[in-house]
């Protein structure tokens, strides 16, 4: 095993899991391939791969990601109400994830929140946003970038 440790220039390979605090799993990779990302190439989000800093290949833990490292505070701006018209005969449902046209990056998913004749109200914030999560990891291999 190698003594390298996760750091900037570093490219790793693991097993992962991602967790609720309730315990509900959101992903994981330890029933099938390992992952592996180099750290700052954008394929993990800067607060998991700065949890990660000081490990190395055969490390296991369980690593704690705050809101704000991890997908973002719950942000009350990105609920927006928007026309029921827009939606045309579209069969609407609280929970239902909708992809709407985004002015330069392409598309945003938004979540059907609530609904009337008049308007429809979806949250555009990321569903893990404000939510601490748990970040399962099995260190399989540290290399130089």
């Amino acid at each position: 095993m190698s003594d390298l440790v996760i750091g900037p220039g570093k490219t790793v390979t693991l097993h992962f899991a991602i967790k609720l605090d309730d315990g509900q799993l959101v992903d994981s990779n330890f029933e099938g391939s390992p992952a592996t990302f180099t750290v700052g190439d954008g394929n993990l989000l800067e607060g998991f791969e700065q949890a990660l800093f000081g490990l190395k290949a055969g490390d296991a833990e369980a690593l704690s990601i705050s809101p704000e490292k991890g997908f973002g505070a719950h942000n009350p701006s990105n609920i927006q109400r928007i026309p029921r018209a827009q939606f045309k005969d579209m069969e609407l449902e609280p929970g239902l994830v909708i992809s709407f046209a985004d002015a330069g990056s392409g598309e945003l998913p938004g979540v059907i929140l609530d609904y009337n004749d008049d308007n429809v109200q979806v949250d555009f914030n990321h569903p893990l946003a404000g939510k601490a999560i748990t970040f399962e990891v099995q260190i399989l291999q540290v290399e130089e970038a």
